[in-house]
């Protein structure tokens, strides 16, 4: 038995480096595009940044751009998560959400290019598109998780929290979709588009 949850624990702590050493690839990722743009962050400069070889990347990202994704979305998630958690507590689930991603407009404009190349890119890739996908749906449940309290007369299983949050998901999007092609505003697509969301 103390075989077994020292091995148990040898395991776990294994995971947890493997999980930090991945973190840690794909934060660099992240910050090396935000500094140098997608083209400059190639994989073995990404490894250097994370402090681990090039053999070592490989292990845990089949591309440069998997570990960009990755690093994006986590960065992209802690913001919203922040953002959302800052509103006022007297605000709408509704309005906490269009508040939210009022305050990530923020200073858009300083990284207006690096959204757009990793726009492009993820729409370039059918793995990347489907990946990006994917993130949306984390997006969707932390959305729903922090604003369930807002809704009045929640009921279990209600699933308004999840629809605001699909909602909101879907706005950017096809916010996204619209200022790729088009150009405007980013934010302003989203603000828009948040503003007609309605749900009792």
């Amino acid at each position: 038995m103390t075989q077994q949850l020292a091995s148990t624990s040898r395991e776990s702590l294994s995971e947890r480096r493997r999980a930090a050493t991945r973190q840690r690839i794909a934060a660099a990722a992240a910050q090396l595009v935000a500094d140098v743009g997608l083209a400059g962050a190639t994989a073995e400069r990404i490894a250097d940044a994370a402090d681990v070889g090039r053999a070592t990347f490989f292990r845990y990202f089949n591309s440069k751009e998997d570990a960009v994704a990755e690093g994006v979305n986590v960065h992209w998630l802690q913001r919203i998560t922040t953002a959302l958690a800052k509103q006022p507590a007297g605000l709408s689930a509704i309005d906490a959400v269009v508040g939210a991603f009022g305050d990530l407009a923020d200073g858009f404009s300083e990284i207006e290019n690096q959204v757009r190349e990793l726009a492009t890119l993820t729409r370039s890739s059918e793995t990347l598109d489907a990946w990006t996908l994917h993130i949306y749906v984390r997006y969707e449940a932390v959305i729903a998780d922090l604003i369930a309290p807002r809704l009045p007369a929640l009921a279990p299983r209600d699933p308004r929290p999840r629809l605001i949050g699909a909602l909101a998901m879907a706005t950017v999007r096809l916010a996204l979709d619209d200022w790729l092609v088009h150009g405007w505003s980013l934010p302003d697509r989203v603000r828009q588009g948040l503003g007609v969301i309605t749900i009792g």
